[in-house]
């Protein structure tokens, strides 16, 4: 495949400048442009945060997705093109693993209750026995690829106990002991916190419903930086209002941006974040990494990285 112009689509605006990749990528053998969906025509390759109806009827020869996640993009009409789909994973350990921990600090050291507040000009203390360390509590990391080592190495330097769920059930590092998938409701009941890092599929929608959260502890906390459409969102509103589960810190939902009138918003043990698990200042500079090695792998004819069709 000979890579001739690369347009950097500009829904990439919504995690990065898409200038500044046009840049990182300045120096590159093929010309690199910003462009819409009316700019396609002079196109081969095309680097996108969100899928478009147009670029099925643009001559892309390769599309390469600035997320890990592919399930926006429609993968059998790609494929009956010929169009290659390339994903971004690999490069989200540090950031989403700092972020899940960062939400799992925030609930065992108060730091949410504090911040609200802090909006109220309160000085204000949680009762004695609210705060504690995560030093020995214990985590169920659920999805063991990239996001889900990423958390893995992070908690167990912190000194949690970390077990994990992978279809495969093969150790890894940092988690003392790995299930599989159908062992999930033992996996999680006696974790104090629940992290999910599954990509979206057929197998994985609706993972996290009314059962899963019956398994767990009644104070142990849900973070999901996986998709929304993992968890049954009306199931774990449920649940947090029942005290089945006692909190969550949720990165994605449902439907995104959450809606105004969703019950999340208003509950004192959950933490609303707007899908920015992988948000980072260098993003843009892992993005161009992928993206000339896989111009040179394109143009030597090896099997690209992180290919999906």
């Amino acid at each position: 495949m000979q890579v001739r112009r690369i347009g950097i689509h500009e829904s990439v605006s919504a995690v990065f400048p898409p200038e500044r990749l046009r840049d990182e990528l300045s120096d590159l053998g093929p010309a690199v442009a910003v462009v819409g969906d009316d700019e396609l025509g002079d196109c081969d390759a095309l680097v996108t945060f969100a899928h478009s109806d147009a670029f099925l009827d643009a001559d892309l020869h390769w599309i390469h997705s600035i997320q890990a996640g592919y399930d926006r993009f429609p993968l059998d009409d790609f494929e009956k093109q010929g169009v290659v789909l390339t994903n971004s994973t690999g490069i989200h350990d540090t950031s989403v693993g700092e972020f899940a921990v960062g939400l799992m600090l925030s609930f065992a050291r108060r730091l949410h209750t504090y911040v609200r507040a802090q909006d109220d000009h309160e000085w204000s203390h949680p009762a004695w026995d609210e705060p504690f360390t995560l030093d020995g509590e214990r985590l169920c990391v659920v999805g063991l690829g990239t996001l889900g080592r990423g958390i893995a190495e992070r908690a167990d330097a912190l000194g949690m106990e970390v077990v994990g769920v992978r279809r495969s059930g093969d150790p890894t590092p940092h988690t003392e002991t790995v299930y599989t998938p159908d062992r999930l409701h033992g996996a999680v009941a006696d974790a104090k916190f629940v992290a999910l890092a599954v990509p979206l599929t057929d197998e994985t929608e609706g993972l996290v419903g009314t059962e899963e959260l019956s398994a767990m502890r009644e104070d142990a906390y849900l973070v999901n930086v996986a998709r929304g459409p993992v968890v049954e969102q009306d199931e774990l509103v449920a649940a947090l209002r029942s005290g089945d589960v006692a909190g969550a810190g949720l990165d994605v939902f449902e439907e995104e941006p959450l809606p105004e009138e969703s019950p999340l918003w208003e509950m004192d043990e959950v933490l609303v974040t707007p899908h920015r698990a992988a948000a980072e200042r260098d993003y843009y500079r892992h993005i161009a990494e992928l993206v000339r090695q896989n111009v040179e792998r394109a143009e030597s004819g090896e099997e690209m990285t992180n290919r999906v069709v």
